[in-house]
């Protein structure tokens, strides 16, 4: 008897290895095998299948996948003050892999657990900042390490107000070892701490380039990014490059 399989593992689960089996959406490839190499709390499988390249034939192929559910993340704003509200907390993965630290900045997130996107994402904000989140705006959903990692990430946005502070210290569930500090930080400087390398999580960053792009504060980042420098063209003085327009 093996747990996750025939007997349920620790979170309950049996049948771990039957997902995926049943794809029948591409029809170059066929599933062959799923074998569960880990189930102590989310999932690593390894599927062997067989896949038929462009030009016809089929090679046989084996992949590991880590499955860890789907998650939700959010970026709160105050378009009128100019801010936006994100977190700090401990990351051991990013500390294994030469972060000095560990301790990353990041929009609020977490996982679905079998809740919707925005519910759980709701529920998120809650713990991780305090704030009760209103209307939420849906911006895309992404699959975040497509080579290895499952998880599709739905992406929001929501105002929040400063009426609303968090209380002092720090947030997040105790029971899972959170310990997660709130910072409201003005949305030129949360841009400039990317180019300073001092916000390195891709969801964070996504949200806050789409926020300059397309959401709330494309009117400060019009004014505090500079425009690129004009490109000059062959015949300038210039060592001859090939530009559009050129």
């Amino acid at each position: 008897m093996t747990a996750g399989i025939d007997v349920p593992d620790r979170r309950g689960r049996t049948g771990l290895d039957r997902h995926g089996r049943d794809l029948t959406g591409n029809p170059r490839v066929r599933i062959l095998d799923v074998r569960v190499l880990s189930c102590d709390w989310y999932v690593l499988r390894r599927t062997t299948f067989d896949y038929r390249h462009d030009d016809g034939h089929w090679s046989r192929e084996q992949r590991e996948t880590y499955d860890r559910g789907d998650g939700a993340t959010l970026l709160l704003h105050d378009a009128s003050r100019g801010t936006v509200l994100l977190t700090r907390q401990f990351r051991l993965p990013a500390y294994v892999n030469g972060h000095p630290d560990g301790m990353l900045i990041e929009a609020a997130a977490g996982l679905l657990d079998g809740d919707t996107a925005e519910e759980a994402i709701r529920r998120e904000a809650a713990e991780e900042t305090g704030r009760t989140v209103g209307t939420v705006e849906h911006v895309f959903d992404v699959y975040m390490s497509p080579g290895s990692v499952t998880e599709r990430l739905h992406f929001f946005a929501a105002p929040y107000e400063n009426t609303t502070a968090p209380a002092e210290g720090t947030r997040g569930v105790a029971d899972e070892g959170e310990d997660i500090e709130v910072l409201e930080l003005p949305f030129p400087e949360a841009l400039a701490m990317i180019r300073r390398g001092e916000i390195v999580d891709a969801k964070t960053i996504m949200l806050l380039q789409w926020a300059a792009l397309e959401g709330p504060f494309t009117h400060i980042s019009r004014r505090t990014v500079p425009p690129p420098p004009p490109h000059r063209c062959s015949g300038d003085g210039a060592a001859p490059v090939h530009r559009p327009g050129c």
